[in-house]
């Protein structure tokens, strides 16, 4: 028997399933969404407020090492060699 024609076999319980969820569906899918979607709003919140931080941070470190070049350069061209 090859591969197609028992993924294609159909059993009595099988369709008994498939009828099942395909009733059930619409009543099961809008409360699921009813409690996925404040999740998934409070972890895009938590994903953009990451961001943010992380910016700044970012933002932080780069005037930090921008100060530090400076301040070298300006050691390295105010100086005369002895």
């Amino acid at each position: 028997m090859s591969w197609v024609s028992r993924a294609f076999r159909l059993s009595l319980p099988t369709v008994l399933v498939g009828v099942g969820v395909a009733l059930v569906a619409p009543v099961i899918l809008p409360a699921v969404g009813y409690i996925v979607r404040p999740l998934a709003k409070g972890v895009i919140k938590a994903g953009h407020s990451v961001k943010d931080m992380m910016v700044s941070v970012a933002a932080e470190a780069g005037e930090q090492i921008s100060d530090l070049m400076a301040e070298a350069k300006a050691e390295h061209y105010g100086k005369p060699e002895a």
